[in-house]
């Protein structure tokens, strides 16, 4: 029998769940003729409680949830009841106006609430708490959520997620519409969050042809844009066309004309990399030549400091710090003193943060004026408490114009001061250390300080690795254990599978710090890695789960991927309530622990910086989170820059260290596992590391030294210029 389809109306009571991605919601609607309020299943872009919902459809009984409304069209109508009106207001869609002030507006202006708001906003002066700053911002957010509300409705209508509706209203202003109209392809390059896909799908549905010019020279830079994320500067245009043709599908020959169009506009440029043929985009390919000639230009003046006595400095160190220097810390520290641009890499426990610290101890006795930088905040704060010096972001450092995103220090305006030194350089890519190349002054003397074993940075190049690879750099690397980090089964075990060897995974005995839990399946290894953080860590040594805690993934998709890992966390330590904020696909609560996933200039919070939500208003439509006591206020509509982060990938923990890591290995994260990936996972825990998983998985990576090859040409420009 098939189903009777009708169709119902009512007040949209509440809203129980609606995905900003999919437009997927379920909502609670009192329908004239029914006594309880009736559960509608549809799709929309965007839908607020209290407005008038209109369903075609049919009634099914679902077998967890009851009887539902399954709607496949609904439309949506302002509210005009008071009751409408006031849950309306209420429910977030207008910044400045929650709960209190939509009760306090209707009791005053009934249903000429909208037309008070939209046409004669000094009104809204005349209720109790609503001054000048307030109704601005009610004025704001009425005319905001007006275009953001079109511009979702234009992106649904093409079938497109309209989670980005504010971030592209942002972006174009009024004329979004139309400017999306004329080359939607520019979604994809000023939109995060946006790809080529949904891009592409608009232009297909606004009638560009599939063979058009326009689409094949946007899906060229994507395809660019596409091995930048994956650390490439350029590639082979081989590579370039045979990936770009099986996107688009279309002929060779316009993606040919496509490729010439780019190279005529120079947005890229054709060069050699060794006989082989590549494309650049522009900044990138700029930016690596930038950084070999700034390079040369260091090392072709004397180092800044007089001739140093070191037989002396070394004794009064040695004395100050109550050490002794090993003989190959002594000839490091020699030949860091006296070389204008030095490399100083080595693996945990071998004494590199004592040599540096040696090291700036001299320089400043010699009256030298010392820069400490490093890539993240969290990397800048323990090169401070390692060495004493003050440390700063490199951001921070080279001093960032939030308006333009810009540097202040630059190659017109350079740093002043004798040195500069960075920490973690294994991390910086190739944008970052030209900009920080151009600000060091010509006289000044530059160390790099890192890890060569760890992951390559997440941004374009392979910044250190071509820097030892060209032999241009004098480059210390230190090997010997000491002591007291011999001890640490930390240090052994991550050394042990550096050199590709399994480590041993039992007989450590309880004081150990580290441990390997054996378990077979991803079921198993979920509920042992939320028992470890919730309850027997906490209980037995008592380590907070958020600030103690962290759990390190090799990967973000699957059942062990950090984003199924942050939901089944987040159930156990601070599950959801009705105080609680749903955006972007997640819930929001105070206390949750929160990561920044990119750079924000405007608010000076990076990529990777973690926080803990202190408040979410309903009335002010804000979140504000406390990152390590910098308090900072995100609009709702901003939540997209803010992730769940009891669980991270290890490659955004590089250049951070937590008393406890626990990291999950199974053999479903096969496309990571890799030597160096374990490596740096393993050596961000200080107190103790805890592995979950199959002794297969941790196989498979120690013995798995392939690293992926990024096309770059620093180091045959190195090599060339210095």
């Amino acid at each position: 029998m098939t189903p009777h389809h009708e169709t119902i109306s009512g007040l949209i009571e509440r809203i129980t769940f609606h995905n900003e991605e999919t437009g997927f919601c379920v909502l609670k609607a009192k329908v004239k003729s029914h006594k309880d309020l009736v559960t509608i299943v549809g799709s929309l872009p965007s839908v607020s409680a209290g407005e008038w919902v209109e369903a075609e459809g049919i009634w099914i009984q679902d077998r967890q949830y009851g009887q539902q409304f399954k709607s496949n069209k609904i439309h949506l109508t302002p509210p005009t009841t008071l009751d409408g009106i006031e849950k309306y207001l209420a429910s977030g869609l207008i910044k400045g106006i929650g709960p209190v002030y939509a009760k306090k507006l209707v009791q005053a202006f009934g249903q000429e609430v909208f037309e008070i708001i939209e046409a004669r906003p000094n009104a809204l002066q005349d209720i109790p708490g609503i001054g000048p700053y307030r109704r601005q911002k009610i004025i704001t957010g009425w005319a905001d959520q007006k275009a953001i509300r079109a511009i979702m409705l234009f992106l649904h209508s093409y079938g497109v997620s309209t989670t980005r509706a504010v971030r592209i209203y942002k972006t174009y202003g009024n004329n979004a519409i139309q400017i999306i109209s004329d080359n939607p392809y520019k979604l994809a390059q000023d939109i995060r969050g946006i790809g080529f896909v949904s891009a592409d799908k608009i232009a297909m549905q606004l009638g560009i042809d599939k063979e058009s010019i326009i689409r094949a020279r946007a899906g060229l830079n994507h395809t660019l844009a596409k091995a930048m994320d994956e650390g490439h500067c350029g590639l082979p245009v081989s590579l370039l066309l045979t990936a770009a043709q099986t996107l688009l599908e279309i002929n060779e020959g316009i993606l040919q004309q496509a490729l010439d169009l780019e190279l005529q506009a120079g947005t890229i440029i054709q060069d050699f990399i060794g006989e082989v043929l590549c494309v650049f985009l522009q900044g990138l390919y700029y930016a690596e030549k930038g950084i070999a000639e700034n390079l040369q230009k260091l090392q072709s003046i004397p180092v800044p400091w007089t001739p140093i006595d070191l037989h002396l400095a070394l004794q009064i160190v040695e004395e100050k710090n109550g050490i002794s220097l090993s003989t190959s810390q002594k000839q490091a520290l020699t030949k860091a003193l006296s070389s204008k641009v030095t490399i100083i890499t080595g693996g945990p426990g071998v004494g590199k943060t004592t040599l540096l610290r040696s090291i700036l101890q001299i320089l400043e006795a010699s009256q030298m004026t010392l820069a400490l930088c490093a890539p993240t905040g969290r990397a800048a704060k323990r090169m401070f408490e390692a060495t004493g010096f003050e440390a700063k972001t490199i951001h921070r450092l080279l001093n960032i114009n939030p308006e333009t995103g810009s540097f202040t220090h630059n190659d017109s305006n350079p740093l002043s001061c004798d040195v500069v030194i960075v920490d973690e350089v294994s991390m910086v890519d190739i944008p970052i250390m030209h900009a920080l190349l151009k600000a060091v002054p010509s006289h000044a003397a530059l160390i790099l300080v890192g890890d060569q074993d760890q992951l390559p940075s997440v941004g374009p190049g392979q910044v250190l690795a071509d820097f030892i690879a060209s032999s241009s750099i004098p480059f210390i690397h230190l090997t010997e254990t000491f002591r007291q980090a011999a001890s640490s089964k930390i240090i052994s075990v991550a050394q042990s599978i550096n050199k590709g060897i399994m480590p041993l995974l039992k007989g450590y005995g309880a004081d150990s710090d580290f441990f390997f839990i054996e378990v077979e399946e991803p079921e198993q290894a979920m509920k042992t890695i939320v028992d470890l953080v919730q309850k027997r860590l906490p209980n037995k040594l008592g380590y907070s789960p958020l600030t103690d805690i962290q759990v390190l993934c090799p990967m973000t998709r699957g059942f062990i991927g950090t984003r199924t890992l942050n939901i089944e966390l987040q159930k156990a330590l601070n599950p959801p309530t009705e105080n609680s904020l749903q955006k972007f696909g997640s819930w929001y609560s105070v206390g949750d622990k929160v990561m920044q996933i990119e750079n924000n200039y405007q608010k000076e919070v990076y990529n990777g910086d973690i926080g803990i939500i202190q408040k979410i208003d309903l009335e002010e439509n804000e979140v504000t989170i406390d990152f390590e006591g910098k308090i900072l206020t995100y609009d709702f509509h901003e939540l997209d820059e803010i992730i769940l982060a009891y669980a991270m990938t290890i490659h955004k923990s590089q250049g951070s260290e937590y008393p406890v890591v626990i990291i999950p290995l199974l053999t479903q994260h096969y496309p990571m596992l890799k030597k160096n990936l374990v490596y740096t996972g393993i050596t961000r825990g200080k107190k103790m590391v805890i592995l979950v998983g199959q002794k297969k998985a941790l196989a498979i990576a120690t013995n798995n030294n392939k690293i992926q090859k990024r096309w770059s040409m620093l180091e045959s420009r190195l090599k060339t210029a210095l």
